[in-house]
């Protein structure tokens, strides 16, 4: 995910502010979850859980970054939108509906580790950090095909 973010960056980074701002918020997410999952560069004892406080504070920054998505970033895009006279496509309004798919399964996964009971959620940990690892990997696809839509539509609008 992280050569992905990385060739996306190079890409469409510095068109636009908002674009460099999302990109630079799931770079910090991706790293996070690097971290947790004991990824190469980071390490971790491959027959240990990580602890349930590092967990939590991964959690946490999954809710701030879909936060920030739905309440500030499409905001923003609006924002700009809004200054260039630029109405969202039936596409752009496609693509979003399928990110928003991807946020409930998020947010189930952090309602489950921000219990208390971390001996009987550890047991589940492996499979559902893996499962959210898809689900995140398949949003940030999504969000790419946004921000490609986004890009071009900032880059070109309308009277240009």
């Amino acid at each position: 995910m992280l050569t992905k973010l990385n060739q996306f960056q190079e890409q469409w980074g510095g068109n636009n502010d908002v674009i460099d701002h999302w990109l630079s918020t799931r770079q910090d997410l991706l790293v996070e979850y690097c971290k947790l999952a004991g990824l190469p560069p980071f390490e971790n004892s491959a027959t240990s859980l990580p602890s349930f406080s590092s967990i939590q504070d991964f959690t946490q920054h999954l809710i701030d970054y879909i936060s920030e998505g739905h309440f500030k970033i499409y905001n923003m895009v609006m924002a700009k939108w809004d200054a260039t006279g630029f109405s969202p496509t039936e596409e752009m309004s496609h693509s979003y509906a399928n990110i928003t798919k991807t946020t409930d399964p998020i947010l189930n996964f952090t309602d489950k580790y921000a219990k208390e009971d971390e001996e009987l959620l550890l047991v589940d940990f492996d499979n559902d950090f893996s499962t959210l690892g898809e689900i995140i990997e398949a949003r940030f696809e999504l969000e790419d095909r946004l921000i490609e839509q986004i890009s071009s539509s900032l880059a070109h609008p309308p009277g240009a």
